[in-house]
């Protein structure tokens, strides 16, 4: 009864799971330069990175330039662009974050390489490399809704009839062993092709994801050691077992 009550409670707040969701921010602002460049948009890097922004569905600035009202009023409406480099003898390598006004993390690309011997080409090429890992994430925007649209809070057990009892039809499991990756807030769930199969994202309570298969959105849970897609399907609630590797 507790995972049917707890199915209900994160179905309810769906639209607004997350504050710190990479689809809940339209802007990205973009620094003149990278810290480890001598020179303001050196080899052309900042403004790559703007392109590269926009091309995958951003509204992006340059930190220094002007803002549209929304966002020179309050720029915790956008995340800020940082790209960084690790030190590598024969190897460019840079990595894409995306950052809220506090700080946190909200995006880690994966680590772009190249090892060409000319500084301009080896950084460019570089910097698409990690760019790949934003595109994989498909990124669309998602406002949170304004606070006057937020879901009633469920009633109380002192004013509420008794929950009726729902069974779930038990669908047939995801082929083979599904493998962890980590994304903003959550996982993504791939097979050995690899495709991803299922995202899940972090919720309130342990061991419970607001989850999304491309079809059908609902929670991923761990009972009894075993973990469990739920959803609905034509008005029927199904079970779904998965085998997860983290």
């Amino acid at each position: 009864m507790k995972s049917y009550v707890l199915l209900f409670l994160l179905f309810s707040c769906f639209s607004a799971y997350s504050q710190t969701s990479l689809n809940n921010y339209k802007y990205v602002l973009v620094p003149e330069s990278f810290s480890f460049l001598k020179q303001k948009d050196q080899y052309r890097l900042n403004s790559l990175t703007k392109s590269y922004l926009e091309d995958n569905g951003f509204t992006a600035y340059f930190d220094n330039s002007e803002l549209p009202t929304e966002l020179a009023n309050n720029k915790c409406n956008a995340l800020s662009a940082e790209v960084v480099e690790r030190k590598s003898m024969f190897t460019t390598r840079l990595t894409l974050l995306l950052k809220d006004c506090k700080g946190n993390v909200i995006f880690k690309g994966k680590e772009g390489n190249s090892r060409e011997k000319d500084f301009e080409l080896s950084y460019t090429l570089a910097l698409q490399d990690a760019f790949t890992s934003l595109k994989d994430a498909k990124y669309v925007y998602q406002p949170l809704p304004a606070a006057n649209d937020q879901p009633a809070a469920p009633a109380t057990a002192s004013n509420s009839s008794p929950a009726e009892k729902v069974t779930a039809t038990v669908a047939p499991p995801a082929a083979g062993t599904l493998y962890a990756q980590p994304i903003a807030n959550g996982y993504q769930l791939i097979d050995t092709t690899p495709k991803t199969i299922l995202r899940m994202f972090k919720s309130s309570v342990a061991d419970y994801f607001i989850a999304d298969n491309g079809s059908s959105n609902g929670i991923v849970f761990k009972r009894d050691d075993s973990w469990f897609f739920e959803y609905y399907k034509d008005g029927k609630l199904m079970a779904e077992k998965l085998l997860i590797k983290f």
